[in-house]
């Protein structure tokens, strides 16, 4: 008799929308599979190294023993301590390192593992369209349910906080310098954010992922920066984008105690923190990374303008932002997001990440990275102005 093989996938897993740089990844290796050469635009995969100073910390520590061991606790203090020094020299932010601060193994698994620390079946959690899908995919996977924030060009992609409903809120996901539409928060923004979440009785996540991604003198601000914010914020940083250190997974969660404490409690359950040596490297990041970062920001800076250029020329429309590592722009013509990046990778070996992979709000966009070393990129333009011509026409 023949039987039927279970389905290994929970139902919460089949309720999925499909993950859209798993499926990034499948189209490029098929289409490389049939002969084409693909210029990879689609994921922020920084291409240009660690600092020296980071890869030399790492050669030391990996050698030491006394961190082979389960991380120890004096190595996360010290840790909990350069950020916390780093807050308060980039931010003027103080945070109590032993209560404050809590190393993370990236910061997409802080983010995502935020929603089962905080959230109960059926709490309702704020979650950015466009946005990073971890933060939905936290929720659910929390049993939370999800109120989608949309995000609109014409109010620069920042949520409307006058038209959200503040009932049933627990928790707030935002997102600047925003992934994927590149835009930037102002800290009057985070003060009318901070004062709508007191009203709602709701904490809020910050994830700023992009904060030292900057260009033309812009700076990013902390919401933990504002008045009354370590009373109900959490804010997320990561050493992948800002020193090219996105495989080392380590970041750092701060601010309010009672979240990173919850958020501690959780990942005591599930991890064993962040390998000691790549701890110790991290805080040499924090130390000494900062010329790297310098050369790296002048690098993509010749990119960015390589692929707005570009734009222009093919009559693309695009959101001018001073930070992160992408380009949003508008579909041409009367495509889908898909139907687009699917014309660009088939005609001209190009991959972008379509918008509506960042939820509904994304229709009608694609997204560019610039994480792609440049002669790529003046390439990835040639072949643009070719293909421009199936809309141009």
């Amino acid at each position: 008799m023949k039987v039927t093989q279970r389905d290994a996938r929970s139902s919460r897993l089949r309720a999925l929308p499909a993950y859209l740089f798993e499926d990034l990844v499948r189209l490029r290796h098929d289409t490389e599979a049939r002969g084409m050469d693909v210029i990879d635009l689609s994921i922020g995969d920084p291409d240009l190294g660690a600092p020296q100073a980071v890869v030399e910390a790492l050669r030391k520590y990996a050698g030491d023993p006394r961190l082979h061991c389960y991380t120890p606790q004096w190595v996360i203090n010290k840790f909990n301590e350069a950020a916390a020094a780093w807050m308060k020299r980039r931010f003027g932010v103080s945070l109590d390192p032993a209560g404050e601060i809590f190393p993370l193994i990236g910061t997409k698994e802080g983010l995502a593992h935020l929603p089962l620390a905080v959230l109960d079946p059926g709490d309702t959690a704020l979650v950015p369209d466009p946005g990073y899908p971890v933060y939905s995919r936290g929720v659910w996977f929390a049993g939370g349910r999800v109120e989608w924030m949309r995000l609109a060009g014409e109010r620069g992609f920042l949520p409307d906080l006058g038209a959200l409903k503040a009932k049933t809120v627990k928790l707030v996901f935002v997102n600047y310098p925003n992934n994927p539409t590149s835009a930037v928060a102002t800290p009057d923004f985070y003060g009318s954010l901070v004062e709508w979440a007191r009203q709602a009785n709701a904490f809020v996540a910050s994830d700023a992922a992009y904060s030292e991604v900057a260009f033309d003198g812009h700076t990013s601000a902390s919401i933990l920066s504002l008045p009354g914010a370590k009373d109900l914020a959490i804010e997320f940083h990561s050493f992948s984008k800002t020193f090219n250190m996105a495989g080392w997974r380590v970041g750092f969660a701060a601010g309010q105690a009672d979240l990173i404490g919850s958020l501690r409690a959780l990942k005591s359950n599930i991890d064993s923190n962040v390998f000691g040596p790549v701890l110790m490297a991290s805080m040499a990041a924090l130390d000494e990374g900062w010329p790297s970062l310098a050369s790296t920001l002048e690098e993509y800076g010749v990119r960015r303008s390589l692929i707005c250029r570009c734009l222009e020329e093919c009559g693309i429309e695009y959101h001018r932002s001073p930070a992160t590592l992408y380009v949003w722009a508008r579909v041409p013509g009367r495509m889908k997001s898909i139907e687009f990046a699917r014309v660009l990778l088939e005609r001209a070996g190009l991959l972008v990440a379509p918008g509506v992979g960042f939820g509904e709000g994304g229709e009608g966009y694609f997204r560019i990275s610039i994480t792609c070393p440049t002669s790529r990129v003046k390439a990835a333009g040639e072949r643009l102005h070719e293909v421009a011509k199936l809309w141009k026409e």
